[in-house]
């Protein structure tokens, strides 16, 4: 739990806080860009709440955090942001909120299917989440994008039964179990629906899943820099090869989708035409500093 007595100088007066045990995640920020915002490698309460819904979105960012490290001067109810997660973005696709320390706060999704549901990335274990993708009827598949933000993916496995999916270049000690490991550079029909997309280059084994040509979910691979309002891949934690990570974007531009639902990064929506424009744009300044 936050901490009053490491409290960020950075942060406005008054009833919520950031402290120093921030890992800046970037989280809260996008979730709640009304109150929290990134300096230093921190991140911090730039603006008090206001309204109830400044106030639903801080809550939901409490209750997201991977490590904690917001807190209040003043007792809360979170039973409303408790209610908003997991929280509907589009044609039954939902993100989780509750990240996990143990992928660095990575993201996670939930796509809602009548066939079953397929659970992206892992988040953390927490139980009014639980209980809310019980209602949703389980998860029937867990798609893991790369090795960084498996999680808790055994505790799902184990309460769900739900089969999970991982790349064999990125199977390692605690994903030794995995039920169904993708080979190959191959593109995977997971569902006439759904595709899984191989992107090597953040890690050996990382994937997108490409849901009704429409949304991406894209692990590490790929996000939206809303400072610069572009995409972004990271040559800084780039773990695997950069040259592969750009050819893998090289791939990906291929394909037509309107949404980029990452594991670190802020999300975004953009019209296909405008999508690929950036995505050209992006692989070009990649190229450059090949």
């Amino acid at each position: 739990m936050a901490s009053i007595r490491k409290i960020l100088p950075a942060n406005i007066p008054g009833e919520f806080f950031v402290d120093r045990t921030c890992i800046d995640c970037g989280t809260c920020a996008w979730l709640a860009p009304d109150t929290f915002a990134d300096r230093n490698g921190f991140a911090y309460v730039w603006k008090q709440p206001s309204t109830e819904r400044e106030r639903i979105r801080a809550h939901m960012s409490v209750l997201s955090c991977p490590v904690g490290a917001i807190g209040s001067r003043m007792a809360q109810d979170y039973t409303l942001a408790e209610e908003k997660l997991p929280e509907p973005i589009d044609r039954n696709i939902f993100y989780c909120g509750y990240h996990s320390s143990k992928s660095y706060g990575a993201a996670s999704y939930l796509i809602h299917r009548p066939e079953g549901n397929i659970l992206v990335d892992s988040p953390r274990f927490a139980r009014p989440l639980v209980k809310k993708l019980e209602d949703l009827g389980g998860v029937d598949l867990m798609f893991l994008t790369h090795k960084d933000d498996v999680a808790d993916h055994e505790r799902f496995h184990g309460h769900f039964g739900c089969r999970r999916i991982l790349h064999e270049a990125d199977l390692g000690r605690e994903t030794a179990s995995i039920e169904i490991v993708l080979r190959g550079d191959d593109i995977h029909n997971l569902a006439p629906e759904i595709r899984i997309i191989p992107v090597p280059g953040h890690t050996a084994g990382s994937c997108c899943l490409l849901w009704k040509e429409t949304v991406l979910f894209t692990g590490d691979h790929l996000s939206w820099d809303p400072g610069k309002k572009s995409l972004h891949a990271s040559k800084h934690t780039c773990w695997h090869d950069w040259s592969r990570q750009i050819q893998s974007m090289k791939r990906l531009s291929g394909f037509s989708f309107e949404w980029v639902l990452p594991g670190h990064g802020t999300r975004c929506h953009l019209p296909v035409p405008e999508m690929n424009r950036e995505m050209e744009k992006l692989i070009g300044r990649m190229t450059a500093t090949s």
